[in-house]
Order: C-alpha cells, then sequence, then structure tokens
C-alpha cells in the first residue's frame, strides 16, 4: 500500500478541533481502548479479503480511492458525527454542503439551481425521476437500453411506465428508435445517460435536446458516473464532445463524487435547473427546522437523516483540487483517459491476433471493453473467464460485461443470425491517473495471461 499521510494529518486537525470545545467540562467515555483495539485488529485482517481497490493493477469495475483529504476530512468530521438534515444537527457541514454543491453545479454552468447531496446516485436518480413524476404525472419515462438499471426499477417504486430504447453498434441511443416513441405522445421524461455503466457510451444529448424542441418532454441526464468529463470535455471525441457542451440544458442532472469525484461511498448529487421545484419537497415538522431561519437540506431532499461527513470531505477535497478546466483535478481525469485510450490503441493493433475490441472505434470516456477472438460466442466467452482468472493470478484485475455480438466487426464463423446474442468480455475502468504511468505494467500482465490461457486451451 503506498505511504498513507492521512494519521498525521487527522492527528493534527483533530487537536485544532478539540481546543474549539476545550471550554465544556471533562466527561468520561464508556470506550475501552483495549477491547476496540482487540476488535479493530480482527476487522483489518478481514478487511485484506478484497481487491486491492485502491492499486493501480486494480483495473476492474467503478472503484476509485477517496483522495487521502477526503478521508481525513471524513474521519475529522465523524468526531462531531453532523447530520444535514437540519442546521440543528450539521450547521457547519450543511454550509460547506451548499458552497460544495453549488461549485458542482457550475462545472455544467448553473448558478440559479436547487440541488443537494445524496447517500448514492441511485437516491439522486430517485428524486429526479420523482420530481418528473410530480410534474408529468402519469406520462411515460423512457432510457436507453444501456441506461442504469435502476431507471426502470425506479419508475416502478414511483408507480411511472418506464419503456427502454434501443442503443446502437456503440451504444448509444438509438435516435430513431426513441422518436418512434416520443411520436406516441405520451412520454414525459427522457433519460440520458452521459457516460453508460458498460461501456461508458455517451448518448446524443445535442441530437435528443432538438427532439424536445418539436415533442415537449423533460430531460433527465444520468452522469453518475461521466459528469465530471466535462471538464475535459474538449479533449473528448466529436459526438461526446456535443453531448457534454448542452449538459446545461438538461432539467436534471445526477453526478457521483464518489466516482471520479475522489470521495468515499456514498456521496451523489442531484441538480435541478429550476429551483422551483423545491415547493414538490415541501413538508411539515413540527420538532425540525428551528434554530435558524435559513434554508435546511432537509427542506429539499427525500432523504432525512443524511451524513454531514460526506459533504465536509467533498468540500475539503474541493478546496485542495478546484473542479475547473485545467486543474489539476481536471488533468487526473485526462490522465484516466489517456490510459483507457492508450489500452484500446494495443489491443486494436496487437499482432497476437488475440483480442477484438469494439467496432467503430476506441473509448468514449475510460472504460474499455474487448473479447476474445474464437471460432464462437461460447469459446470466446469461455477465453474471457480464463483470462479474467488468470489475470487475477497476476495481481492485475479486471471485470467481466456481458455486450451485444452486433457490436463487433463480424468474423468469419464467429456470428449467427446477424449478429444476435451476446459474449462475455473483458473490461477495464482506467479511472486511477496513476493507470497511465502503469499501462506497461498492465499490457504486460493482460498479454502474459492471455497467451498462456491459449496455450494451455
Amino acid at each position: 500500500m503506498p505511504t498513507d499521510p492521512v494519521p498525521e494529518l487527522l492527528s493534527r486537525a483533530t487537536e485544532l478541533l478539540e481546543e474549539q470545545f476545550a471550554a465544556l467540562p471533562a466527561f468520561d467515555s464508556a470506550a475501552n481502548p483495549a477491547a476496540m483495539a482487540r476488535v479493530l485488529e480482527g476487522v483489518a485482517r478481514r478487511l485484506g479479503d478484497n481487491y486491492p481497490y485502491f492499486h493501480p493493477l486494480y483495473a476492474g469495475q467503478m472503484l476509485k480511492p477517496p483522495h487521502p483529504l477526503a478521508r481525513a476530512a471524513y474521519a475529522l468530521a465523524m468526531t462531531i458525527n453532523p447530520n444535514n438534515h437540519a442546521r440543528d444537527g450539521g450547521r457547519a457541514s450543511s454550509e460547506m454542503e451548499i458552497e460544495a454543491v453549488r461549485e458542482i453545479a457550475a462545472i455544467f454552468g448553473w448558478a440559479d439551481f436547487l440541488g443537494h447531496l445524496n447517500s448514492s446516485g441511485t437516491l439522486a436518480n430517485l428524486e429526479a425521476l420523482w420530481v418528473a413524476g410530480q410534474l408529468a404525472p402519469a406520462r411515460r419515462i423512457v432510457g436507453s437500453e444501456q441506461a442504469h438499471y435502476t431507471h426502470q426499477r425506479i419508475s416502478a417504486v414511483l408507480k411511472l411506465e418506464y419503456a427502454p430504447i434501443a442503443a446502437d453498434r456503440r451504444g448509444r441511443m438509438s435516435m430513431e428508435a426513441l422518436e418512434d416513441e416520443l411520436r406516441k405522445g405520451d412520454v414525459g421524461t427522457v433519460v440520458v445517460t452521459l457516460g453508460t455503466t458498460a461501456i461508458g457510451a455517451v448518448d446524443p444529448l445535442d441530437e435528443i435536446l432538438a427532439l424536445r424542441s418539436r415533442y415537449g418532454f423533460r430531460v433527465h441526464v444520468d452522469a453518475a458516473y461521466g459528469g465530471y468529463f466535462r471538464l475535459i470535455s474538449e479533449a473528448l471525441d466529436e459526438p461526446a464532445r456535443r453531448a457534454f457542451a448542452v449538459i446545461g440544458q438538461a432539467d436534471s442532472i445526477v453526478i457521483d463524487p464518489h466516482k471520479h469525484g475522489l470521495q468515499p461511498y456514498g456521496c451523489g448529487c442531484v441538480l435541478f435547473r429550476d429551483p422551483t421545484v423545491g415547493r414538490f419537497y415541501k413538508h411539515d415538522s413540527p420538532y425540525t427546522y428551528f434554530t435558524s431561519r435559513q434554508l435546511h437540506l432537509g427542506e429539499i431532499s427525500l432523504e432525512c437523516s443524511r451524513a454531514g461527513a460526506s459533504a465536509v470531505a467533498l468540500w475539503a477535497t474541493q478546496k485542495l483540487l478546484p473542479p475547473v478546466p485545467g486543474g489539476e483535478f481536471a488533468l487526473g481525469l485526462a490522465r484516466g483517459r489517456a490510459a483507457a485510450m492508450e489500452l484500446d490503441r494495443r489491443l486494436r493493433e496487437d499482432k497476437s491476433g488475440r483480442f477484438q475490441a469494439l467496432a467503430g472505434g476506441g473509448p468514449e470516456l475510460d472504460i474499455v471493453v474487448w473479447k476474445a477472438k474464437a471460432e464462437t460466442p461460447q469459446q470466446s466467452s469461455a477465453l474471457a473467464q480464463k483470462i479474467f482468472a488468470a489475470c487475477t493470478l497476476r495481481d492485475l484485475h479486471l471485470a467481466l460485461v456481458e455486450l451485444p455480438l452486433r457490436w463487433f466487426q463480424p468474423v468469419a464463423g464467429f456470428e449467427s443470425a446477424n449478429g444476435a446474442g451476446t459474449v462475455t468480455c473483458l473490461r477495464s475502468v482506467l479511472m486511477k491517473p496513476e493507470h497511465e504511468a502503469w499501462l506497461d505494467a498492465i499490457w504486460e500482465r493482460l498479454t502474459a495471461a492471455s497467451a498462456e490461457v491459449l496455450e494451455t486451451g
């Protein structure tokens, strides 16, 4: 593991925090340090049964380690354990949340908006679709078949009909299929995904907004994974660049600071372009909201108790690494994307003939997917599973994903029924800035594991 600056940083900061409460009379704690030490040692041993998510050789799922400052600020805040439901429970942390969310909204060009943190992107998307349902009751919600599965589940919870829209061979929502649904006249909200979970595909938001002017629907952007790429959108390929350029025209946006934002779980964020949607949250609470005439965050959130420590960690991280174009934070995103582009290039140019990348071009963000070449989809899927396991034995941790066969260039004797069906593929999310420097090590382990699998069968 890397050298950890958190204990030393936290020690001094804890002293400063304790000084601010030094006037209070002392009291005995019920804690038993010796017993706690024994239990904590057991915790450390149990936690060893994990993949090394913090290491650059972990290049599998969307698991990005929180910044050391975020961990330190979170732990420091837990000394107080603030609750950002009401200012009674978290005066300082509520202000810090408001300031931090304002900086996130600025990424999308919003200065006048309504927004707050959530415990996850799922809860953030639920709030966005709940508001959509309040504004367009009984009207359908549609989203790409590659949208996160929670949208269909959330819609069911909200008792709103949901319909999936076909995706093209790049994993983006098909405009022809979308317009077929819009012509039915009962679509209230279109969920647009800027960065799908499977391959990082970016739906054509610019084209969808053009349809909005004709058919009159709300646009909700699920940018839980991809939202921060707005900071480096000029470095993206043209279709993704156009989509991110107009993200500020959406009606609502979800972004997850606990993905690319260097935050601990759980820290999601929902934003509404129209601040007046706050009226839907209005409720009576005879035992809350008395200590201040200022906005209490529980008045604009479906969640009640929420960890103020999440807001403190996010605020601190953004003070160190402001989320602005050209800043150190944005450069970290660019380094991860550069690693993804380089891995995709090597897969496409590999002379061994072992790999097959997606048809139509490289990754739109920082997710790379590829399949093993074989005579049948079943053999390719089996090889992917074996390569995945062989990489793990070399301390390289990848992921697996099931993708449509039609997303790959036809190979003689491989596809059946015009590319119908799916194949298990290897998948890598290169979201750590360190992945760029570790790309050679990743490639060495991947090619060695693949060669071994093919030689041994």
